[in-house]
């Protein structure tokens, strides 16, 4: 197999701290000033050539990135096309593959039912899934399947929201428990409509609840409590979710958050109307992008065998900063309440168990909370996480800032996009401290 497309399936991998490590690295000294620097576009000259640079033939066929302040518009900068084959231009209403900058929205919408008091924290998760009640683990971490012992420790709802369950991935365990998890299913996200070869060529779980309930009979491969590592638990918070809400998951989100904080096109299966508006995600092979994904053909136009909150949601840059901005107004966006205050105060602090082992947190020293990264030391306010296709979201709660980047393509590495938007950006706000 070809060792760049196995790379694909580690395109959601333990890379991702260090990501929201590096880009977060702007320092919290230097947002007073981020204001002044995006209110004028010509005060972004390294951001508009950062996007210069990357759109073109040989390169990607469309960048966006956007800046948000606290009562203004959004400053986006977007240049090229949705696709290399497809003459639309790129705007912050195309639609785009959010992977994992999913799981902060799941996280934010279990915070709620948290808040609510209809859920707890530190509550099992087999009071609301009595399947996870008794819980083997594995003897040696991706080790063999039939060598377990009983957990110590149950699964907490604190546990899922943070990675700390001791649940596997598909996409980060190997051996056997990859193959195990596989066989029945247990992936964490739709890739295409096309089967690739040496990827998950088998059959979803066809809902919810049995992609739950296998994920059970699956041995944990740490201790619930002692480690973080990259897990599907704010998949199996989507069950979590739909059992104490009493509605479907997809439902409860739209109902809850999605609709209210006015995020119209963000959704787990993208409407035939919208599907022209829908980007085409790439893979990298040999540096030339090979089209994966089409958006005119995208696996995201069909029906999902059960909502991913993961990894599901398709939906716009404009959305997504408006999912940041009801975070940096405390539950707040256009003068009405979408989440508590204490939902969102409480999921974008430090949810980690005390004692946690933090050695797979890769990057700068951070904490998590309810679905990303938590900023800590000159980050402190910062709150976040990315997508697999080379998309970021970012909020500052401390001076109620956003921050998006958004191309097309796996894996995220295989271009230096990110850390050029990183030194673009921070060249900017130097320049302008410097008039200062």
């Amino acid at each position: 197999m070809n060792p760049d497309l196995r790379s694909l399936e580690a395109a959601i991998d333990r890379r991702m701290l260090m990501r929201m490590a590096v880009v977060a690295g702007l320092g919290a000294a230097l947002t007073p000033r981020l204001a002044l620097a995006v209110a004028d576009p010509d005060l972004m000259p390294n951001l508009r050539a950062m996007v210069k640079r990357w759109v073109g033939p040989g390169k990607l066929p469309g960048v966006l990135v956007s800046l948000g302040l606290p009562g203004k518009e959004t400053q986006y900068i977007a240049r090229g096309t949705e696709a290399f084959t497809d003459p639309d231009p790129v705007t912050p209403d195309s639609l785009y593959r959010f992977y994992s900058m999913t799981k902060p929205i799941t996280g934010m919408a279990a915070m709620q039912l948290i808040a609510e008091g209809r859920m707890g924290l530190d509550q099992p998760l087999y009071d609301v899934l009595p399947k996870y009640r008794t819980m083997q683990v594995q003897v040696v971490p991706d080790g063999s399947v039939t060598k377990l012992r009983p957990a110590k420790t149950p699964i907490t709802m604190r546990h899922l929201l943070t990675h700390t369950a001791g649940l596997g991935y598909s996409i980060v365990q190997q051996g056997p428990i990859k193959d195990l998890m596989e066989e029945k299913g247990l992936v964490p996200a739709l890739l295409s409509r096309k089967k690739i070869p040496g990827l998950f060529e088998g059959t979803q779980a066809p809902d919810l609840a049995t992609f739950a309930d296998r994920l059970a009979e699956i041995p944990l491969v740490y201790e619930p409590g002692s480690r973080w590592s990259y897990s599907m638990g704010l998949d199996l918070m989507g069950r979590v979710i739909e059992v104490v809400s009493g509605q479907p998951f997809d439902r409860y989100l739209e109902e809850t958050l999605l609709g209210p904080a006015g995020m119209i096109s963000t959704s787990f299966q993208v409407p035939e109307a919208a599907a022209k508006r829908l980007t085409t995600d790439y893979f990298a092979i040999d540096g030339t992008l090979i089209p994966v994904d089409p958006g005119a053909d995208s696996v995201f136009l069909d029906k999902p065998p059960f909502p991913f909150g993961g990894a599901g949601l398709v939906g716009s840059p404009r959305d997504y900063d408006r999912f940041l901005r009801v975070l940096a107004q405390g539950g707040m966006i256009d003068g009405k309440r979408v989440l508590s205050e204490a939902a969102v105060r409480v999921g974008m602090g430090n949810l980690l168990p005390v004692g946690v082992d933090r050695s797979g947190m890769f990057g700068s020293p951070s904490d998590f909370g309810a679905g990303g990264r938590v900023g800590t030391g000159d980050e402190k306010g910062m709150f976040g996480w990315a997508g697999a296709a080379s998309t970021i979201g970012m909020v500052d709660a401390v001076h109620g800032l956003r921050m998006q980047y958004f191309a097309q393509f796996m894996p995220y590495t295989a271009l230096d996009v990110e850390d050029d938007f990183r030194k673009a950006l921070k060249a900017d706000v130097m320049a302008l401290l410097e008039k200062q």
